[in-house]
């Protein structure tokens, strides 16, 4: 893979080809990329979404959409540092090409602020009370309607898909969705592979899938444009990662291990005495016992080691990443950034003490029990409703529960495997608490 090619300005539906040298730096391109997702409506959305705590009224715990901005800010660290290196390493990216080191910044910090995006409400359960409705549930008795691919994509609901699916997709008047670069869009795809085969190796790449069907030719088209390496045969479709995509894997990795691990020790459920013992191996090089013994109260102390903590993770995964950029660009890397560093053992131990003390507390597993029992009920009623309606068959109460969709999913669709794909977009981009408010209409609670 070449850098220059890598960093392609492209956009869907361009019929020029854009010139990094011919950008206007007051309006960059991929700065374009935030400001596109920022404002979209499915980012806001995820101010209501779970991070670990579901419909939470705490502060200070994170949302998703706190999570992402974070995630954010560490990923424009992260490719900074990087492209500062590879511009130095690679002379002509700037005097031929006229790239930036911030661009690498930029591009990160974008697909970074997206990472999320297509996450269904109540975190990483949603996504398999989606997959089991299909699975087990009710949704079970589409299966001999589908393809094998098609019916994977629904029973393994994959919010990263999900997400590229919301980036990119077409609807009337609006064009290749948010029309982001295809640069950044490349950074987002940490998965570039269809749904089977399922895990083929033990690559890092190949531990979910990044596209659904739906999406496969857009998918494949980005791949081809940035130069991807494919790596799968026959029918099958994959590539090997875009080198950013490590980059927002790893802002991804350092955020969620230590930010959640600071909501554990806020919310009680870890002792401060852990983040000492835990954190301290990650920053005991940096802290400055005065500052430290000057802060009087635990929220200070535990956000004092938390930044010290991010600043060695960002850098140590620099380290990795440039020590082993002949490789990435080879598609010859197989690792996440955070699983070959010098700290790898440290940020276990961190996740393994917010498994027990935080995924797995009472509070959490209560509300994602809710958050099943949410999910299962909104999928059954809204995809027989609106596969009654295509059937010609819907009945009065189908024809009031349709009239509850928003307009943009009120679109009729052809093949089964789009209605029902159709219907799972729909539910996966409610937050927390619309999807407890339909729930409660449906079900007749007050």
């Amino acid at each position: 893979m070449q850098w220059e090619q890598l960093l392609s300005l492209k956009r869907q539906g361009d019929t020029t080809k854009r010139l990094r040298k011919e950008e206007d730096d007051t309006r960059l391109g991929f700065e374009v990329d935030y400001d596109r997702i920022i404002f979209s409506s499915t980012f806001r959305s995820l101010q209501d979404k779970t991070q670990v705590i579901p419909l939470s009224k705490t502060d200070f715990v994170h949302t998703r959409l706190t999570h992402s901005l974070e995630v954010s800010v560490v990923g424009r660290s992260l490719g900074r540092l990087v492209g500062k290196k590879i511009i130095e390493k690679h002379p002509y990216l700037q005097d031929i090409h006229g790239f930036q080191t911030n661009d690498f910044g930029a591009i990160v910090a974008a697909a970074a602020l997206a990472h999320d995006i297509g996450n269904p409400p109540f975190g990483h359960s949603g996504e398999k009370a989606i997959g089991e409705y299909f699975k087990i549930g009710n949704g079970k008795h589409y299966r001999d309607q589908l393809t094998d691919k098609e019916w994977q994509d629904l029973v393994d609901f994959e919010g990263n898909a999900n997400g590229f699916n919301l980036l990119a997709t077409s609807r009337p008047g609006i064009e290749g969705g948010l029309r982001l670069s295809y640069a950044t869009l490349g950074a987002f795809m940490k998965y570039p592979k269809e749904s089977l085969p399922k895990k083929p190796t033990k690559a890092i790449a190949d531990k979910k899938y990044g596209f659904f069907q739906c999406d496969k030719d857009f998918f494949k088209e980005v791949a081809q444009e940035l130069g991807l390496i494919a790596n799968k045969t026959g029918n099958n479709i994959g590539y090997e990662r875009h080198p950013l995509a490590y980059l927002v894997e790893a802002a991804d990795d350092i955020c969620y291990t230590i930010i959640d691990f600071e909501d554990g020790i806020n919310l009680g459920v870890i002792s401060e005495d852990f983040a000492l013992e835990y954190l301290i191996k990650l920053v005991k090089d940096k802290v400055q016992v005065q500052k430290y013994k000057s802060l009087t109260t635990k929220e200070d102390r535990v956000s004092y080691l938390r930044a010290l903590a991010i600043s060695s993770l960002i850098n140590d995964a620099v380290t990795v990443f440039l020590d082993n950029e002949e490789a990435i660009l080879a598609g010859n890397y197989p690792h996440a950034l955070t699983d070959q560093g010098k700290y790898t053992a440290q940020m276990k131990d961190i996740i393994n003490l917010s498994i027990e003390n935080i995924y797995q507390s009472r509070e959490v597993v209560e509300k994602e029990v809710i958050g099943y029992r949410i999910i299962n009920t909104l999928l059954d009623t809204f995809c027989t409703a609106y596969n009654n309606k295509y059937e010609g068959n819907a009945s009065n109460y189908d024809k009031l529960v349709l009239k509850m969709l928003p307009e943009r999913f009120t679109a009729d669709k052809a093949s089964l495997y789009d209605r029902l794909l159709h219907i799972s977009h729909f539910v996966s981009t409610l937050t927390d608490g619309k999807a407890l408010l339909l729930y409660n209409t449906i079900t007749g609670v007050k």
